[in-house]
């Protein structure tokens, strides 16, 4: 809990201190000082330039690799690139950071992290259902590994939400097959449903996509 605050607490330092800075720097230069580097990036990142940014952090990567820099740049990364909806580079980030230096004080932080990632990453449930399912997994593993976390009520609050999402897909879907004269096939889906921790008199259809803003 303290390593988290204190991380979130020098990333805002950072964006605050380089928010009004602009970038002129090429990438093109190198064998510069780790905090040139991630000055650069916290610049980039500050003025809207995630490819800058992503660059920067390879120089930062391949010159200091040790720096104590890095840690920081890397959650800086992370929470960037889900603020600019790329999760799948925010969960990039988040694995560098846990192969890193994922120890057992910060792990919960990281995990609940990538599981907000893919979550926020389901844009369309008939494209996405296979993030669905692994949300709703990584969602089960963390309340298994951390049942008094203090991020169990958004994560509960997920896993409420991803099984409505599949509810709802299932039941489209068979709906569909009744339309083109196919019980059989829609019975299967339905019967999906059967073991389900919702029920249809708990959802009310969304105008805007079950998912929701979780985290406004």
């Amino acid at each position: 809990m303290r390593l988290t605050i204190k991380l979130f607490l020098s990333i805002l330092a950072t964006l605050l201190f380089v928010g009004c800075a602009s970038s002129t720097e090429s990438v093109e230069e190198f064998n510069k000082p780790a905090l040139y580097w991630y000055k650069q990036i916290a610049k980039s990142i500050a003025n809207g330039n995630m490819d800058k940014a992503d660059a920067f952090y390879i120089s930062l990567k391949s010159e200091h690799m040790r720096s104590p820099q890095m840690p920081t740049a890397i959650m800086l990364l992370a929470h960037a690139h889900m603020n600019n909806e790329k999760y799948l580079l925010s969960n990039y980030y988040l694995d560098e950071y846990n192969k890193r230096y994922g120890e057992s004080q910060n792990r919960e932080y990281i995990e609940f992290m990538k599981l907000k990632a893919s979550f926020l990453g389901i844009k369309d449930v008939y494209k996405d259902q296979k993030l669905i399912m692994d949300s709703i997994g990584k969602a089960n593993t963390f309340t298994y590994r951390y049942p008094g976390s203090m991020y169990a009520p958004m994560v509960n609050t997920m896993l409420i939400r991803l099984h409505m999402s599949q509810y709802l897909l299932n039941e489209n879907i068979a709906a569909l097959y009744d339309r083109t004269g196919k019980p059989n096939a829609a019975e299967i889906y339905r019967d999906k449903n059967k073991g389900s921790l919702v029920n249809s008199s708990d959802i009310t259809a969304p105008k805007q996509g079950i998912i929701g803003k979780v985290f406004d």
